[in-house]
C-alpha cells in the first residue's frame, strides 16, 4: 500500500487573478480586491504586496495613502469567482484519484501512488494556466499540513527569489527531500506560516523562545497536548510527518446557516429590512435544500454602525422557532420577517442585518404530525423546481414578493461601485473579441 501523499493546490491572489484573465491590462500593475460595500482589501496583486498594503486595510487608507493611479481598487464579483472556482477544482482533480475542495481557491488531492507526481503536478499547473489563465501553486508532502506548508514554499520562492531554493517556484515537492533538506525548508519558515498556528498560539510559542517551523517540529507532542491541547499536538505530529487529518472528499453539513450583509447605506423603514431579510433567508433556503437539511428555528438580527458615533445606537437580535423543521423558503421566510417586524423600532440608521437557521436536521429524517390545517401539501417539489430556476436563468428569478419588485429601488443592496461585469454567467456581459 502506498504510503499517503497529499497535494494542495492553490490559485496565486485568485480574486485578483480572476479579474486579470478579461482584464490583461491590470497584468503587472498594483490591484486590490475589496470586501462588501468597498470596505477593505480581501485580495491582493503582487505589486500591491510590494507597497505595503496589508490583507484588510481599510480602502479609504489605502485611497488617502497612494497616489492617484498608483493601485486600481475593484469591487469583490462574486459570481465570477465562484465559475472560476469551479473551472480551477475540474482540472485540479486530474492531479489524483480523490479531491478535497477546501476553499474557492483551494483543494487538497491525494496523491499517494501516481507515478512521478512532480512532472505530473507541473503539467496540471500549467493545463490551468493555459486553460483558464489562474496563476497557482502546488505543494506536496506526507501530510495536509506539510502539504500547506509546501505550497507556501511553492508560492515564495517564485515570489521571493532566494527565500527557497529556486527549483521549489510554483511546484514545490517535499517529499522527495532528504530530512536534512527538509530540516533547512523547516529552518527557512516562520512558525506565523504553519497551517493551524493562529496569533494566539503563535504569541505564547513566541514567548517560549520558538521562531521557526523546525522549533514547532521538534517540540514533543505528549507535551504540547497537555498544555495546548489536540489541535496543536496534531499540527505537531504531522510537521514531522504523522498524517491526522485525513482527505473529506465529501464536505460535511453545516451545523448553521448564515446569510447576513451590510447596507450600502443607513436604512430606516421597515420595509426595506423586511424586503432584506427576505433575500437573506431565500439564500439561507437554497444552501439548507443544496445539503438535504432542515431547520427548526431561525434568528434574525439587525444593529446600527458602531462607527457612526453621531448616531443613536441600536442592537437586537431574535430566535424565532418553527412548528416543524423545515426547508420551504415560504415559512422560513414568514419567521424571518416576523423576527424583524418584533425587533424593528423606527428612527435608527441601520447598518445591517442577518437570518440564522439554526437546529439544522437531517432531511431525510423527520418528524411527523397528524394535518389538521386544511389545504396543508408537501411542497418539496415546488422548492426543487424553484433552485432548478434560480439556478439555470440566475439568482433571484424566482423569488418571494416580500423582496421587493423593484430591484433597482433598493436601499439596502451593498455598494458595489467598481464592480465588473459577470464575463462568464451572463450572456450580456460576455466579452467581445473583434477581428
Amino acid at each position: 500500500m502506498a504510503a499517503p501523499l497529499f497535494a494542495l493546490v492553490d490559485g496565486n491572489n485568485f480574486y485578483v487573478s480572476c479579474e486579470r484573465v478579461f482584464r490583461p491590462s491590470l497584468r503587472e500593475r498594483a490591484v486590490v480586491v475589496l470586501s462588501n460595500n468597498d470596505g477593505c482589501a480581501i485580495a491582493r496583486s503582487n505589486e500591491a504586496k510590494a507597497l505595503g498594503i496589508k490583507m484588510g486595510t481599510p480602502y479609504f487608507e489605502i485611497r488617502d495613502k497612494l497616489p492617484d493611479g498608483a493601485i486600481v481598487a475593484l469591487s469583490a464579483n462574486y459570481g465570477l469567482y465562484g465559475d472560476m472556482s469551479n473551472r480551477m477544482m475540474s482540472l485540479a482533480a486530474g492531479l489524483g484519484p480523490e479531491q478535497e475542495i477546501y476553499s474557492i481557491d483551494e483543494s487538497f488531492v491525494d496523491v499517494a501512488g501516481v507515478r512521478d507526481v512532480t512532472r505530473r503536478a507541473r503539467a496540471v499547473r500549467g493545463r490551468i494556466l493555459d486553460w483558464i489563465g489562474i496563476p497557482c501553486g502546488i505543494g506536496i508532502a506526507g501530510t495536509k499540513t506539510l502539504a500547506k506548508l509546501a505550497n507556501h514554499v511553492a508560492k515564495t520562492a517564485e515570489r521571493k527569489p532566494g527565500s527557497y531554493p529556486v527549483e521549489f517556484a510554483q511546484v514545490a515537492n517535499l517529499a522527495a527531500l532528504p530530512a536534512s533538506d527538509m530540516d533547512a525548508v523547516l529552518q527557512a519558515t516562520e512558525l506565523g506560516d504553519i497551517w493551524g498556528i493562529g496569533r494566539r498560539i503563535g504569541a505564547q510559542l513566541q514567548a517560549d523562545g520558538l521562531v521557526t517551523a523546525l522549533d514547532v517540529a521538534r517540540m514533543d507532542a505528549a507535551m504540547v497536548r497537555a498544555r495546548w491541547g489536540v489541535v496543536l499536538e496534531r499540527t505537531v505530529r504531522e510537521l514531522q510527518g504523522t498524517p491526522c487529518v485525513d482527505m473529506e472528499a465529501v464536505a460535511p453539513n453545516k451545523k448553521e446557516i448564515a446569510s447576513t450583509r451590510s447596507f450600502g447605506r443607513p436604512v430606516t423603514r421597515l420595509q426595506d429590512l423586511t424586503e432584506a431579510v427576505t433575500e437573506f433567508a431565500q439564500r439561507a433556503a437554497e444552501k439548507l435544500r443544496r445539503q438535504n437539511s432542515l431547520a427548526g428555528q431561525v434568528s434574525v438580527f439587525v444593529h446600527t454602525s458602531p462607527f457612526r458615533r453621531q448616531d443613536k445606537q441600536y442592537s437586537r437580535a431574535i430566535m424565532v422557532p418553527l412548528r416543524k423543521a423545515t426547508a420551504d423558503t415560504g415559512l422560513l421566510v414568514q419567521a424571518a420577517v416576523r423576527g424583524m417586524e418584533a425587533i424593528y423600532r423606527p428612527g435608527y440608521n441601520m447598518s445591517k442585518a442577518g437570518v440564522h437557521l439554526l437546529d439544522l436536521q437531517d432531511g431525510t429524517v423527520e418528524q411527523g404530525e397528524l394535518e389538521l390545517d386544511d389545504g396543508v401539501e408537501d411542497r418539496g417539489g415546488l422548492m426543487k423546481a424553484v433552485d432548478v430556476l434560480n439556478q439555470r436563468y440566475g439568482r433571484g428569478t424566482v423569488a418571494m414578493a416580500s423582496a421587493g419588485l423593484d430591484g433597482s429601488r433598493r436601499r439596502w443592496v451593498m455598494k458595489a461601485e467598481r464592480r465588473t461585469p459577470d464575463y462568464t454567467t451572463c450572456w450580456d456581459s460576455m466579452p467581445l473579441v473583434i477581428a
